[in-house]
């Protein structure tokens, strides 16, 4: 990974010093340049403690075992069974995950990530942490507030009025989070929304976690439409992903595919079929890609080439042969044409790292203490506004609260009007 010495700029917002602080979103827009992030020997070990103490014992565990690729802009997926690394990965590449047992490097455009890269991308979590009682537009006013400080008042109302339009939410800028409108059903509006907050630096790399969990077959299709539409634009999007529908993955531009830590495949979604049918598998006619990958890995689908066992046998050995088949696979993708051109690239990005020249400036989300405060609190306060019941509830059992301590012996009655009094 990058060390700490390192202090080249990642090239993704490209920014003349004559034009800062007074740079109009669409200009920020105009500058970013595409960024090609790759990964070098990526291995993550943990460890795990077993018994009590004071003689419990330590045992590690690898969770990705020399991982190789390179994301360019567009929709690059990771797939993999439950438990396969996807979302280690996924952390590592975003510069989220723990150094603590973690080895190689992840350089964007060839040089090191900066050490504010996390200020410099977005990652939209698995579970949406949007608050529902405010509108979209306050949503998004908020996180331009904090991570836009160059930015004068206008210009970040500019932003947020092309971040909407952009996820085509202009419609609904007024309208609170967790309502359905406009046959829009809220857990879409919800995604939409984190997606959106994420966007107000405008990232050239934006990272999600199972962006479809939750959403159901129509929803998820509406949200990846958005997200191929923005990868159009040159802009690098990376997420995992469970067992995407084929209408889904049909819109993907390179696959990886992990297993028990292990790279199984990486290279073009769209090729992904030939490859595995040139390892020995053959799928349905109608068959859905992505689940006949992970039908593969799982080992629930034979080589054609195997011969022709009992039911008994071919049952008895399908929980037996699942860790051999993902060796195989392995071995198999080390071997071939798509590993060997991944190399060869990854050696042309990385051979040229300490020829890059500091011509970028870095992005800060940097903001006073009282500034921060002050949008905390106008934010509690639109949530409390959200939710006059609870506000109201909270008020009466915080005057039931004081009125026990303060007056005991009295009645539920008595007690809140000694509370009301002591207050």
């Amino acid at each position: 990974m990058a060390s700490s010495d390192d202090q080249i700029c990642i090239p993704m917002l490209q920014r003349n010093t004559d034009e800062l602080p007074g740079m109009t979103s669409s200009a920020l827009r105009t500058s970013t340049e595409e960024a090609v992030l790759s990964f070098h020997d990526i291995c993550y070990r943990v460890k795990v403690k077993h018994g009590f103490l004071p003689g419990q014992s330590k045992e590690e565990l690898e969770i990705l075992s020399d991982i190789n690729g390179i994301m360019k802009p567009g929709l690059n997926a990771i797939m993999g069974p439950t438990g396969g690394g996807k979302s280690s990965l996924l952390d590592i590449l975003a510069a989220r995950k723990d150094p603590c047992g973690l080895s190689g490097e992840v350089l964007i455009n060839g040089v090191h990530q900066p050490a504010n890269f996390r200020c410099n991308s977005g990652y939209v979590v698995r579970d949406d942490v949007v608050v529902h009682t405010l509108t979209v537009r306050e949503n998004l006013q908020f996180s331009a507030a904090l991570r836009l400080p160059t930015m004068t008042n206008h210009e970040k109302n500019e932003r947020v009025n092309d971040i909407m339009e952009e996820l085509n939410l202009d419609n609904m800028a007024n309208y609170k989070v967790m309502t359905k409108i406009l046959r829009v059903k809220s857990r879409e509006l919800k995604k939409r929304t984190s997606i959106a907050v994420e966007l107000i630096t405008d990232p050239a790399i934006l990272f999600l976690d199972e962006p479809t969990n939750g959403l159901d077959p129509s929803t998820a299709n509406t949200v990846f439409s958005l997200l191929k539409g923005m990868s159009n634009r040159d802009r690098t999007i990376i997420f995992t992903i469970q067992q995407p529908r084929y209408s889904i993955f049909k819109l993907f531009d390179s696959l990886t595919l992990l297993a028990s830590g292990k790279l199984m495949y990486h290279g073009p979604a769209q090729g992904a079929l030939e490859y595995f049918q040139s390892a020995g598998y053959s799928g349905e006619e109608y068959q859905n890609p992505a689940d006949f990958f992970l039908d593969i890995i799982n080992g629930n689908v034979p080589p054609i080439n195997r011969e022709e066992e009992n039911e008994a046998e071919e049952t008895e050995q399908l929980f037996q042969r699942e860790k051999p088949v993902i060796e195989a696979l392995a071995e198999f993708y080390a071997n071939s044409a798509f590993y060997r051109d991944t190399e060869a690239e990854l050696e042309r990005l990385s051979g040229g790292r300490n020829s890059r020249s500091l011509a970028f400036r870095e992005i800060t989300c940097v903001t006073s203490f009282f500034h921060q405060l002050r949008w905390i609190f106008w934010r509690s306060f639109k949530n409390l506004l959200g939710f006059p019941s609870v506000t109201r509830r909270q008020a009466l059992l915080h005057n039931e609260f004081l009125g026990r301590n303060f007056c005991p012996g009295l009645s539920t009655t008595e007690s809140s009007g000694c509370a009301s009094y002591v207050m």
